[in-house]
């Protein structure tokens, strides 16, 4: 198949992308500056200069594929009606990458007993509607002709294709390396659900072939509280116990949306729609064995 992928640069984007083509795929990736060109070229994919906001570009690559993978943002709307235009009423496949800070609670590191599933998804909040709708706008075009789904990754660790960073665990590790000492945000006791990036890849390649439209999936082999990761990341650098971060002051290293949801919230979700109908079973190794390796 001839595949168009967005966000083919970054960390999920590119190792979802090398996976296409070791599976044998012909990829086609979107990328923001010219030098990224060569990069992708060494992972065998063609390359294509653009940005989400060139409707025309994203429409004319979407049409010349056999199906679509937004793994670029997950904020951007009018790339998403885009390719909903561009595929309408071709059957082809939009794969669009959502995360679970959509299910966040922005807790300040306290923890929380409440488990999402994919059929009981909570009322957005406020910070999080503008995603969600983008979300229901996939999941939609269905009724369209579109093989559309969601697939809602949980916090990703692991080393992808090209020499990117996922966005939480090498925060902490940064700053912990900056700082000589690692940090969570308040008392760590939040929970995030993860997964490794090499099964996120395995999932995209399943959801490609198999998916039903209309179908949304959250990403996840398995759960941690942030105290738990940090006192991994204390070991692994050799460093002392980790420390509570007041959330305020965390906000004034990584921002707000940083330090409230992608590292001060609880994210709790159980996938079982991709094990039960794309027969995805996860297997890379655990948050702690990949964070004993830094």
């Amino acid at each position: 198949m001839k595949i168009f992928v967005t966000g083919a640069a970054g960390f999920i984007g590119g190792s979802i992308a090398a996976g296409l083509v070791r599976a044998g795929h012909q990829v086609v990736g979107l990328v923001r500056k010219q030098e990224q060109l060569q990069e992708l070229a060494s992972i065998g994919v063609t390359g294509v200069v653009g940005t989400l906001d060139d409707r025309d570009l994203l429409i004319a690559q979407a049409k010349a594929a056999d199906a679509v993978i937004n793994a670029a943002s997950s904020d951007n709307r009018a790339a998403v009606e885009a390719f909903i235009d561009a595929l309408a009423g071709s059957g082809k496949v939009l794969l669009h990458t959502s995360g679970s800070s959509i299910v966040s609670d922005a807790s300040g590191g306290e923890a929380t007993d409440r488990i999402y599933f994919e059929d009981q998804l909570p009322a957005p909040t406020a910070d999080k509607a503008a995603r969600v709708a983008i979300d229901d706008l996939v999941l939609a075009a269905a009724g369209k002709g579109v093989r559309s789904a969601v697939l809602c990754n949980t916090l990703i660790y692991g080393d992808g294709a090209l020499p990117r960073d996922s966005v939480q665990l090498p925060r902490l590790i940064k700053q912990a390396r900056k700082s000589g000492v690692v940090r969570h945000v308040g008392r760590g006791l939040n929970i995030w659900s993860n997964v490794h990036i090499d099964d996120v890849v395995e999932l995209y390649l399943l959801a490609l072939e198999k998916t039903e439209a209309g179908a949304f999936y959250f990403v996840e082999s398995g759960e941690a509280s942030f105290r738990d990761m940090s006192a991994a990341i204390a070991h692994a650098l050799g460093l002392g116990e980790p420390q509570d971060w007041p959330l305020d002051q965390a906000k004034e290293e990584w921002g707000y949306e940083m330090a409230s949801y992608a590292l001060g919230s609880n994210s709790r979700v159980r996938g079982q729609r991709a094990r039960t109908q794309l027969g995805w079973k996860p297997h890379g190794p655990s948050v702690f064995e990949w964070i004993a390796k830094q």
